[in-house]
């Protein structure tokens, strides 16, 4: 799916979208690729001669994905998912194995765990092509109506 596809699906905008493209969707997962430019404007100061990728922003790219999963899926299961926007409401186990660098393609994987309430229980990987993991991390999203606050 193109670019055009996830901006159909959520919110995220350039600058601040981490997804290139869309993988694959199933009941249970969501798969997502990431190409890391080295024209990125926050490797101007992260670090000066020796890029590496926050690592915030590798979670960013996962909680991403998991919103792409959570609104496919409500559309799929026929729930309107328009005018939702996704929430991050809770992050745990956060691990970071290996660092990311201007070059690398990434894989993000969400995978869905369980649904409490209107909060989404999901766990993220990300890997890079060599195969090596980057991030592991389980989170939560909620997919808030598009009231104000």
């Amino acid at each position: 799916m193109p670019t055009k596809g996830i901006h159909d699906i959520i919110p995220h905008r350039p600058p601040f979208l981490f997804v290139d493209a869309i993988l694959d969707i199933s009941e249970e997962k969501a798969s997502t690729t990431r190409v890391v430019r080295s024209d990125e404007p926050y490797f101007a100061g992260h670090y000066p001669g020796n890029p590496v990728m926050p690592g915030v922003l590798l979670c960013e790219a996962v909680f991403q994905t998991g919103a792409i999963y959570l609104i496919e899926r409500m559309s799929r299961d026929g729930e309107t998912a328009q005018n939702r926007t996704p929430v991050l409401s809770r992050i745990r186990e956060a691990k970071f194995k290996n660092m990311v660098r201007p070059g690398d393609s990434l894989v993000i994987e969400v995978t869905f765990r369980e649904t409490l309430s209107k909060f989404h229980f999901l766990r993220g990987i990300v890997k890079r092509q060599d195969g090596k993991t980057v991030l592991t991390i389980e989170f939560a999203l909620a997919l808030i109506s598009d009231e104000r606050c």
